[in-house]
């Protein structure tokens, strides 16, 4: 299968489904840069369970309240 990152030919590709649309990688690095939120604060790839306030997702408790975010934890 052809990585559609990369373009990379790789016999032991990783399918990943998501919202039931098959996509085929070389590695999860590939996978991650496609298909991972971007934290609405910071703009790095939420690839951990993050936080999410309505529609916004982010990589942490610290980048919601830094966008006005309030009564999210990291930690309870």
């Amino acid at each position: 299968m052809k990585c559609e990152v990369c373009g990379n030919e790789y016999d032991k590709a990783i399918e990943v489904i998501q919202e039931g649309q098959s996509h085929f990688f070389d590695s999860f690095e590939c996978a991650i840069h496609e298909l991972a939120p971007e934290c609405a604060g910071c703009g790095c790839k939420v690839i951990g369970h993050g936080v999410q306030s309505g529609d916004e997702v982010y990589c942490c408790a610290h980048c919601a309240e830094h966008a006005g975010v309030t009564g999210l934890h990291d930690r309870v």
